[in-house]
């Protein structure tokens, strides 16, 4: 791995990890309960009683670059470096996985970790062992797949 010096920008990093870490914070704080986007989206999916509340939450997500772009005039676009089908593999895999470890990254890997809770760091350090296994293989054992 190496890092392109040239394009290298910790402010803005830094400023969205504050700003995620202040949002997770306040949302514990107001609601008492933790921000994580699976936990959101499945219990919108199975039609829990605050619908509304995650449903602001995860259209704040969505819109949420669409604000950026607004407010830097930026007109960055994602591009991805796979193929349809290794995405939606690779989304299977995370849903899946994220019913497994009962949570996301954003809910154990911030919020968790942020409690000092060690099933969130066992779960943090198993995504993280899992993303380290799986880049390694698609990008070096198995090249071939499309």
């Amino acid at each position: 791995m190496s890092i392109d010096w040239q394009v290298f920008s910790p402010g803005p990093a830094l400023a969205g990890g504050l700003m995620i870490g202040a949002a997770a914070a306040w949302f514990v704080w107001v609601n008492g309960r933790i921000a994580g986007i699976s936990g959101m989206l499945g219990g919108l999916l199975e039609r829990q009683p605050d619908a509304w509340l995650r449903l602001a939450f995860l259209a704040g997500l969505l819109a949420a670059p669409w604000v950026y772009g607004l407010v830097t005039g930026s007109t960055l676009a994602p591009t991805f470096g796979a193929s349809m089908l290794r995405l939606v593999i690779a989304g299977v895999l995370v849903g899946v996985g994220t019913r497994f470890a009962s949570g996301c990254t954003s809910g154990h890997g911030v919020c968790g970790l942020a409690r000092r809770s060690p099933r969130s760091l066992a779960a943090t350090l198993a995504f993280m062992g899992a993303g380290f296994a799986t880049v390694y293989l698609f990008n070096h054992l198995l090249q071939a797949m499309p």
